[in-house]
């Protein structure tokens, strides 16, 4: 059996998705609960690689198994052998021409950033925090600038392994709720840090540190140390992967109530 999930997990806890020796990952947690309901060792394959301190409500994983069995028990047997931080959503038998990664036409990203002076306590793992103000609409003009195909060089992790810079954005919103801030970006696929680059650099715009059209120079020189400071892992969320109707998969989850369903966003 060829198998998918959709996968929801609070990276708070976690080191990464990817599996580490001595270290708690969400892979390991998957597989070793994966592996308990199919008595026999099971590997998956994910859409995009979180890191430590990263969320997701919509990643999707793949995995083979010899095993035969029903629905329920790739979601309520997988989910009662997990951890409270990780859980399945979602699980189909898919086409042997399904791959997690390599079929996925589009990844969505969003990022929360509580913007207030006073740090908060509630969900302070869950949001990332901003205490200078921040002008949304100066974010969101600079943000239309990244639309399209470019270089994103500046916005690469000095050790991404990506074979080339070059990737599409094809939506980025940045809309404001009260003292929150939500960025959603949906991109073919996304370099090493590039989303919390990305939101660093405008961040830095909002705060009025530096002027909206310095977006636009940072894609032109390709240099990652003339780019701002990496924005921090805890406000980034993985909330979609979109593939082909032929794999006719499921609509991935947004998240639980406190994920707000903005307007302009879906």
């Amino acid at each position: 059996m060829h198998i998918a999930l959709s996968i929801e997990y609070d990276g708070s806890h976690f080191h990464g998705w990817q599996v580490q020796p001595n270290l708690r990952t969400v892979q390991a947690e998957v597989e070793k609960a994966l592996s308990k309901v199919a008595d026999e060792p099971i590997q998956v394959y994910c859409a995009g690689r979180t890191d430590t301190g990263v969320h997701a409500t919509g990643q999707v994983v793949h995995f083979d198994t010899q095993s035969e069995r029903g629905g329920r028990a790739w979601i309520y047997g997988v989910n009662s052998n997990l951890p409270k931080d990780v859980c399945v959503r979602w699980a189909k038998v898919v086409d042997e021409a399904f791959h997690a990664r390599y079929s996925a036409i589009s990844r969505r990203y969003r990022y929360f950033i509580y913007n207030h002076p006073i740090r908060p306590s509630i969900m302070n793992t869950n949001l990332s925090w901003q205490y200078r103000p921040l002008d949304d609409k100066r974010m969101a003009q600079a943000a239309k600038y990244l639309l399209g195909e470019h270089d994103f060089s500046s916005f690469r992790a000095v050790g991404c392994q990506a074979k080339s810079p070059v990737k599409t954005i094809r939506h980025f919103n940045v809309i404001r709720q009260g003292d929150l801030i939500i960025l959603d970006v949906i991109a073919n696929s996304f370099l090493h840090h590039m989303v919390r680059n990305l939101v660093g650099a405008l961040m830095t715009i909002g705060s009025g540190r530096q002027n909206v059209d310095w977006i636009k120079e940072l894609l032109k020189v390709r240099d990652r140390d003339l780019s701002a400071e990496t924005a921090p892992p805890y406000g980034l969320y993985l909330v979609a992967v979109k593939y082909d109707e032929q794999f006719d998969l499921p609509q991935s989850s947004m998240g639980p109530f406190f994920y707000p369903s903005v307007q302009g966003m879906e």
